[in-house]
């Protein structure tokens, strides 16, 4: 067995094999029913643990995922706690006309144009399953996007071009003609950083004993 880690809103994959673990880890012995009390108790604030899954030795954290899901979050309006968690926006964004724009991203394409350039990736192929946007309470929305793989800076590329469409400064036509140029620079700018968190990924059942 080896260990990983999934880290929801963020990404870690520190794997090591059974032997290279300390002798008195855990590791290679049945996980003790209170290990994620224990270790939450010696975690920052900012690291929580909530489950642990014993793998097979060939798993990978990174490369054995399957699905990842994204979410990005705004607000209308000043907040201090939500400063670092979501991106602050003007109001009157077009979230219909968002979501209409959003859906020609769904199904296995080309996403060069929402790719960071001179990146090292054999491929520019992603197949895209969800992508929406939801308008909650108090001016705070929040866009998920589901697909296979991401490229580099996808998400925050994908969002900041949508924002053109809110802002009626990019129509659906033209959205359409962004996703097929294959040119980074035809899309617009990338959204913050703020507001962007990994909160899913799925991997297939046999990675797991």
């Amino acid at each position: 067995m080896s260990m990983g880690l999934f880290a929801q809103n963020n990404e870690s994959n520190n794997q090591y094999p059974i032997g290279a673990a300390p002798s008195n880890s855990p590791i290679g012995r049945p996980i003790p029913p209170n290990l994620v009390f224990r270790l939450n108790g010696i975690l920052p604030n900012s690291i929580a643990i909530f489950d642990i899954y014993p793998v097979k030795d060939d798993a990978h954290a990174r490369f054995d995922a399957v699905r990842r899901t994204y979410e990005y979050h705004v607000v209308d309006h000043k907040d201090p706690f939500l400063c670092t968690q979501a991106t602050r926006i003007r109001p009157g964004l077009d979230f219909a006309a968002m979501n209409e724009a959003a859906q020609l991203l769904i199904g296995k394409q080309d996403f060069a144009s929402f790719c960071r350039t001179n990146t090292d990736v054999k491929t520019t192929f992603c197949d895209l399953t969800h992508a929406e946007w939801k308008v909650l309470d108090n001016g705070h929305a929040v866009f998920t996007i589901s697909a296979d793989r991401f490229l580099r800076n996808m998400v925050r590329a994908v969002v900041g071009t949508l924002f053109e469409i809110g802002r009626s400064k990019m129509t659906k036509e033209q959205f359409a003609e962004v996703i097929t140029q294959h040119n980074r620079c035809a899309a617009g700018d990338s959204a913050p950083a703020e507001g962007l968190f990994l909160t899913h990924i799925e991997y297939p059942e046999e990675i797991f004993l």
